[in-house]
């Protein structure tokens, strides 16, 4: 008898990963149980206040929840990431929980870990998610609490963490680089990696808000970092630096080299994945909302959102010249931070350059150059 079969591996390693995306067959989703939350943090883009009305009333109901996941299911989905908002704060999140898991979906949860409690970590230990990942603003109570500007959040989510960590579930930590925390981001890195079960991540691009506030929006850039300080935080950061060389392909991504391609998403948007919005809209990705890009499951279907809405968006182009010979025949596009999501949320249009995504990308061809 032959022994060749797979024993086991990471799922990307599985032919039938590949199979399942020719196919576009569904994959996983995201689902935002709700955008409000906990903390106010300065760079957030979806974030209402916990006691939010008018929000709570938009958010899906548990009965409308089931429907999209048995949809989502049928058409091959076994991964849900349940994000918000902070999707905690549902008074039903124990319900929607079991009720995603009872199908047979893997479920991972990102979380702030204030709101945790004693109920949830029996639910988490009576039903392991795949994994929850926990936004690390800080590891002392100042900087923590520059950032969420909620006093004795700090407290709450250092009692969060050590719930979650102390219960044995699967936990994964992120941070925001932002102005606010970067003198911290030493620690918070020491942090993470020491609590962390496999890998921990920073992120330094910070896009602009989903419901375009004004004020909202000019406190995100006040918390950006500058392209030269991003490539000297990723340079300081060996795991991230190395990151970079292994899977920048020399600075040149071929796709980006048929110069007469005029479509907007060469990215993985729509293929195996979507996401929907705490109100009901179907999206590609979590970022995109462009009013041609959005399609509304309170009045239509999933089946039909993913079998006919996403290759509509997909087949979109451009015919603004300077994206054109700007963007698409650019030689560092896989080092920059530009997509026509982010784009659209900058400046209001899904094919314009972005200058402060520009300049990073060849500050870090610059780096990366000098280090070959």
């Amino acid at each position: 008898m032959s022994d060749s079969y797979i024993k086991s591996g990471k799922l990307p390693e599985f032919p039938l990963w590949n199979k399942m995306r020719e196919n576009r067959n569904v994959i996983s989703f995201d689902l935002e149980l709700t955008a409000r939350c906990n903390n106010n943090c300065r760079h957030c883009y979806i974030n209402l206040p916990a006691n939010d009305n008018e929000a709570g009333r938009k958010e899906l109901t548990f009965d409308k929840i089931k429907e999209i996941a048995d949809e989502a299911v049928a058409l091959g989905a076994f991964w849900c990431l349940i994000t918000g908002g902070e999707p905690l704060l549902r008074n039903d999140f124990e319900d929607i929980y079991i009720a995603l898991k009872k199908k047979g979906l893997f479920l991972s949860v990102f979380t702030n870990a204030v709101p945790v409690k004693e109920k949830h970590i029996e639910l988490f230990k009576k039903y392991p998610p795949r994994d929850i990942e926990i936004s690390v603003y800080g590891v002392t109570k100042e900087t923590y609490e520059k950032v969420t500007r909620i006093s004795g959040s700090f407290e709450k989510f250092i009692r969060g963490v050590n719930l979650l960590l102390n219960s044995g579930v699967k936990v994964r930590f992120k941070a925001m680089a932002l102005r606010s925390n970067v003198h911290e981001l030493p620690e918070i890195a020491e942090f993470c990696r020491k609590n962390t079960k496999d890998y921990f991540r920073f992120d330094p691009q910070l896009h602009l808000r989903f419901d375009g506030n004004l004020k909202r929006n000019e406190e995100i850039k006040s918390e950006r970092l500058s392209p030269e300080e991003i490539v000297l935080l990723e340079k300081s950061d060996t795991e991230r630096f190395q990151s970079l060389e292994k899977d920048c392909d020399r600075l040149i991504n071929p796709q980006f080299c048929n110069i007469n391609c005029n479509h907007l998403f060469h990215c993985g948007a729509g293929n195996g994945s979507f996401n929907v919005s705490y109100d009901g809209y179907f999206r590609l990705c979590s970022s995109l909302w462009h009013p041609d890009c959005i399609y509304d499951l309170k009045t239509g279907s999933l089946t039909e959102a993913w079998k006919y809405f996403v290759p509509k968006v997909r087949s979109m182009t451009s015919g603004r010249r300077e994206f054109l010979e700007k963007c698409r025949k650019c030689p560092v596009i896989n080092l920059c931070m530009w997509c026509p999501a982010h784009s659209y949320l900058e400046t209001g249009k899904l094919d314009e350059p972005v200058d402060v995504f520009c300049k990073t990308a060849h500050a870090r061809a610059e780096t990366l150059n000098k280090a070959f």
